[in-house]
């Protein structure tokens, strides 16, 4: 059945913040494409496809959206689009993709993602192997090689082969990954917008700031809340369909991502376990199949986001730039974190339509009408955009900025500018049973619970302070911490083959106004497992985009626990000693001021 729509953008709220990147940053002088005043109408075909994946038959759920006057005379590019983790292409912000393209002259293909909405199969994690594959089969149908179920072919869709389409993707989270899967699996896709999304899993839900190779610190609230949405599909999303169905110990996801909550939620990492683990969230991870993307990507990443962090976004742009692939990058200012709101006024909101009059929006149409349209004239714009809170619109540079300022630990509790001013002394913390330091409830906003504030318990961190500023200093990029600490009790059973029996702290940075009010950026930490504890290590924090303002100061934390993530297993003491010639260092990524 075919529904005409016409003009009407309807508005709607999210239902996840993690379904699509949809409110994003306040407009910056850009030139981006010119687009008629009134978006033209099109209409809505809901279609089905059945696909081969994992091993299973099973449908996908989709719709087709044809702008008016496009047929196979006059065909034109096309979108394909799915959900985030949870949603379906029913959800607010997933068929406002299919409406705002359609509405703009692309053919939509928007579809629910498997596992999801009334799509079959189980939730693979955008595995490029199940969940790129099914995708494909989509590109197929785009490009003339395959009918819908019921017969329906797209033969007005530009190509540029026989059965090849002219086709890019966008959305958000789950929506995002998805892209870059079918990217490594697909080589007809043109152009990719994935928006906060991840590289790799295993960072992501179990982050070790320190060392990649040994396993980090289990996120268990991030975690547990997308375990319990994917395992209640059945009943959230009730079908009788049984390639939706795993077994009664893992209902809707493959076995491997049942297992490895299993593992994580257990507490023990023994060596063998914990290496298959690791294995199989990279194995559905960007990090591991980038090195088949060819397609131009412009990468969209919330700075307020606990879940799939700056850096995250960092990683794939740096390796798609390595490689020669047209690469962008934006940090926008929304990100899984921080609640459900409407998107504010002046930011891109699908819903809306607006996205001529947003900075991100025109960015995201220069880009399909660069290597969609083929218009080459086509203004991308600059390399790497980042909003700026305190200027409430964007700064741009020819890339990341790197690292520019070193400060030292000194023994006396100062965060200071110079080695020579570090003062000898030895300090103390240690962590309790229970967790001591908070950063956020990282589920709070999505289910509209009040969060408090970040905070720290006496004698279970340590900080570090500057001097109150004396101009203001802007951050743009991820700190970097390197540190020794000293604990005999981890020492003794650090070797015992179960990673658990590792040191664990936790690293950030706060802003302390001059009346004594700390904000921690973001509510950002970098969780560690100590690879080592008789070493020194290096710590990358969370990227941020932040203005420390005169008279403010910089404090620098260590902290044994978090509310937010599985902490030590045992009592743990620590000590941190600082002398001129060995001290902790922090560094920063300064674009603008000094801290001195």
């Amino acid at each position: 059945m075919e529904v005409s729509v016409s003009r009407v953008l309807p508005r709607s709220r999210k239902a996840l913040a993690l379904v699509a990147g949809t409110a994003l940053a306040a407009p910056l002088a850009f030139a981006g494409p010119a687009y008629p005043a009134e978006p033209g109408s099109y209409t809505v075909t809901p279609l089905t496809f059945t696909v081969e994946a994992g091993g299973r038959s099973c449908v996908i759920d989709a719709d087709l959206y044809r702008p008016a006057g496009v047929d196979a005379e006059n065909p034109a590019p096309a979108i394909l689009a799915t959900n985030g983790f949870g949603g379906s292409k029913a959800d607010g912000s997933t068929d406002a993709i299919g409406k705002a393209f359609a509405a703009r002259g692309f053919v939509g293909l928007v579809y629910s993602g498997l596992g999801f909405g009334k799509s079959g199969c189980l939730i693979s994690l955008d595995d490029p192997r199940i969940d790129g594959r099914a995708a494909s089969r989509l590109v197929d149908f785009l490009g003339g090689v395959r009918a819908a179920d019921d017969g329906t072919r797209a033969d007005f869709v530009l190509r540029d082969g026989a059965s090849d389409p002219r086709v890019g993707m966008i959305g958000g989270s789950y929506g995002g990954a998805i892209q870059l899967a079918t990217a490594s699996a697909d080589p007809r896709l043109d152009a990719l917008v994935p928006l906060i999304t991840w590289n790799d899993l295993a960072y992501s839900l179990a982050p070790n700031s320190a060392d990649r190779a040994t396993p980090g610190v289990f996120k268990w609230q991030w975690a547990n809340g997308f375990y319990l949405i994917g395992e209640g599909q059945p009943l959230l999303a009730p079908s009788l369909d049984p390639s939706r169905i795993n077994s009664l110990g893992c209902l809707h996801f493959v076995t491997d991502a049942c297992d490895t909550m299993r593992l994580l939620n257990s507490g023990r990492y023994p060596d063998a376990e914990t290496k298959k683990m690791l294995d199989f969230a990279r194995s559905v991870s960007p990090v591991s199949y980038l090195d088949r993307v060819k397609a131009p990507t412009l990468i969209v990443q919330g700075q307020s986001d606990s879940l799939f962090n700056l850096n995250e976004a960092q990683d794939t742009y740096e390796r798609l730039e390595a490689r020669g692939v047209e690469t962008k990058m934006i940090w926008q200012s929304w990100g899984h974190s921080g609640g459900i709101t409407d998107p504010a006024a002046g930011e891109l909101d699908l819903g809306q339509g607006n996205l001529e009059t947003s900075y991100v929006g025109r960015r995201v149409l220069a880009w399909f009408d660069r290597y969609l349209r083929g218009d080459r004239k086509a203004d991308t714009g600059p390399e790497f955009a980042y909003y700026r809170d305190w200027r409430s619109g964007y700064g741009t540079a020819a890339r990341v900025p790197g690292l520019s300022q070193r400060l030292y630990l000194s023994g006396d509790g100062k965060l200071v500018d110079n080695r020579a001013k570090v003062a000898r002394g030895s300090r103390q913390y240690t962590n309790w049973p229970v967790p001591t330091s908070h950063s956020e409830s990282s589920l709070a906003g999505l289910i509209g619970l009040p969060d408090p504030q970040p905070y720290d318990t006496r004698g279970t961190y340590l900080g570090w302070t500057s001097a109150p500023l004396t101009a203001p200093v802007d951050v743009v990029g991820a700190p970097r911490a390197t540190l020794r600490v000293v604990s005999p009790q981890t020492e003794r059973v650090q070797d015992s083959g179960d990673a658990a029996d590792k040191l664990v702290l936790f690293a950030k940075v706060y802003d302390i106004a001059p009346d004594g009010k700390k904000t921690l950026v973001n509510r950002l930490v970098a969780p560690v497992r100590v690879p080592d504890a008789t070493r020194p290590f290096t710590v990358e924090l969370p990227g941020i985009v932040h203005r420390y303002e005169t008279g403010h100061r910089l404090e620098f934390v260590i902290a044994a626990s978090d509310t937010a993530y599985v902490g030590n297993r045992g009592v743990k003491p620590v000590t941190v000693t600082s002398a001129p010639e060995d001290t902790g260092t922090l560094e920063l990524p300064v674009v603008d001021g000094s801290v001195r």
